[in-house]
């Protein structure tokens, strides 16, 4: 029985951290990395990593997709490298082409049909036409604001509103996620652009929100989002970010779901990178009016990073496995840690 062949794209805090995670798991093999960073182009991965090779053969990081993602090369291709569908298309676009599956990073690929419902189509029917399945996923959106909400509802007999909060740490992530949250700029410039609609912040509610009502068997009238600035009084730095007092650390972003004219889904999200330095508590929480209510909470969070490997690494079975097509959450078996052997796991198409 042979080892189950992945390939990574984008190898920064997330896809490094796959790379890690996998090399622990037993029955399955990294058959390829691409990333377009010149520090780490030509190197092998191993020792990016500084993890020895224990005998395994080497794994050069190359620039060129093409050198590493080929038509047989592997079973599937994890893609850590956009936060946004029109962004992350053209590389989900050729993978699908050399007949693989994927499993996204990007946020907006959750519920890709929200924000790009043509490109969701057309990504479905290329799925299909080759034969393998295309999954967006990770911690949030993918499991805690929409995926977990879900699964609580599952013990209700009536809902009459939600609302969900999560107060994380940014810490774990690359500079892209640093960059759409503004961590570092000053209270100008978030105005500035905050006001113009350059200025991202947390990329998911609209599909989180829009996860949960489709879950749940309903319409809603509207989805609302607003931000605010989360300013630091102290100096702070991490591998990917530096913050003066005074500037971001991050943002509070906040969605609402509107429906039958009141809210209905309510997410509030403020997250900054070490947020214990000024003494924040992290956490999940998760509120259900209904019959019964329901309150869920979890301290400290979910940690961001290594969740968002976590869930794109234990559902590589689940996409293997899984009907050809674009795939949400909604569609796939409940996500689940893979302790033994993942080639036992899943049923290879050929």
């Amino acid at each position: 029985m042979r080892n189950v062949r992945v390939a990574i794209w984008g190898f920064g805090a997330m896809g490094s951290g796959m790379a890690r995670m996998l090399l622990k798991k037993k029955g399955v093999e990294i058959a390829g990395v691409c990333d377009r960073n010149p520090s780490i182009v030509g190197k092998d991965m191993y020792e990016v990593l500084s993890i020895d090779r224990k005998g395994r053969m080497p794994v050069c990081i190359k620039s060129n997709e093409k050198e590493v993602i080929t038509e047989g090369s592997c079973d599937i291709v994890l893609v850590a490298t956009d936060s946004h569908v029109k962004k992350a298309y053209d590389r989900l676009e050729y993978c699908l082409k050399q007949k693989a599956n994927v499993i996204c990073t990007a946020e907006e690929m959750a519920y890709p049909k929200v924000q790009s419902p043509e490109l969701s189509e057309q990504l479905d029917t290329i799925a299909k036409s080759n034969g393998v399945t295309l999954l967006g996923t990770g911690i949030n959106p993918g499991f805690v604001m929409d995926y977990l909400i879900l699964a609580l509802t599952g013990t209700c007999e009536n809902i009459e509103s939600i609302k969900a909060t999560r107060v994380n740490d940014l810490s774990p992530f690359g500079s892209a996620v640093m960059q759409e949250q503004g961590v570092g700029i000053s209270v100008e410039e978030f105005n500035k652009r905050n006001a113009d609609g350059t200025l991202a912040g947390h990329i998911g509610f609209p599909e989180s929100i829009s996860m949960v009502a489709e879950g749940l068997g309903i319409c809603l009238d509207k989805i609302e989002q607003t931000k605010e600035p989360i300013i630091s009084n102290t100096y702070r730095k991490t591998e990917y970010a530096k913050i003066e007092p005074g500037s971001l650390s991050g943002i509070r972003q906040r969605g609402f779901g509107y429906f039958g004219g009141k809210i209905f889904i309510e997410m509030d999200h403020p997250q900054q990178i070490q947020p214990h330095v000024e003494n924040v508590t992290t956490g999940d929480f998760i509120g259900i009016k209904g019959t019964p209510d329901i309150n869920l909470n979890i301290n400290p969070e979910i940690p961001g990073g290594i969740g968002t490997v976590a869930m794109c690494v234990n559902m590589i079975p689940h996409v293997i496995n899984a009907d050809p097509g674009l795939k949400t959450m909604l569609d796939l078996p409940v996500p689940r840690a893979m302790m033994g052997d993942m080639r036992e796991l899943i049923k290879f198409k050929e």
